[in-house]
């Protein structure tokens, strides 16, 4: 697997890294991916506050999410709680508004993939405390990296490694779904 030509050996070596971490963050492989461009530290950091910005999530999809079945199936929760963001989709709305131009389809998308990017760990967090931890949800913490701040929430341990070890996971698997 290359990123841009890179190997995730290059990829590791050259990302920016979390303080004190030694694993490329996984939104700045999510730059590169986009531009082709190794991110600056200020670029990640303007990456992770605008991921943090974004990261809302309407009170509608979880109180969905948090009156499923609990066997439901995560997978299944993650795509009822994916189409559920959907009325705030900035593509879908300028499309129905008929105001968008087909040269404009990729800013609109763009947009729209920032914003999944930044719900996706409250997102799936969520799904996991409930599934896994009664519902007992861990508050986002936006002092910390996108993939530091997911592993914080999943609350299965609150070491660095734990978070190195999900920084690594999701720096691998950024070009394919999430490792599925």
């Amino acid at each position: 697997i290359t990123y841009r030509g890179r190997t995730l050996v290059e990829c590791n070596e050259q990302l920016p890294k979390a303080a004190g971490g030694k694993v490329g963050l996984p939104e700045a492989s999510f730059w590169l991916l986009l531009t082709n461009e190794i991110p600056t530290d200020a670029e990640v950091k303007a990456l992770q506050e605008e991921l943090h910005k974004r990261s809302t999530i309407p009170d509608h999809v979880y109180k969905m999410i948090d009156n499923l079945p609990r066997n439901s199936h995560p997978m299944t929760q993650l795509s009822l709680g994916l189409l559920a963001l959907q009325p705030d989709s900035q593509f879908g709305n300028a499309y129905r508004e008929g105001t968008m131009k087909k040269t404009d389809y990729w800013k609109f998308a763009l947009e729209d993939a920032l914003t999944l990017v930044a719900q996706m760990p409250l997102l799936t967090a969520r799904i996991f405390r409930n599934v896994f931890f009664d519902g007992k949800h861990i508050p986002s913490d936006p002092s910390l990296d996108w993939a530091g701040n997911y592993a914080h929430m999943l609350g299965v341990n609150d070491s660095e490694a734990f978070k190195e070890v999900t920084r690594l996971y999701l720096m691998l698997h950024a070009d394919h779904e999430g490792g599925n």
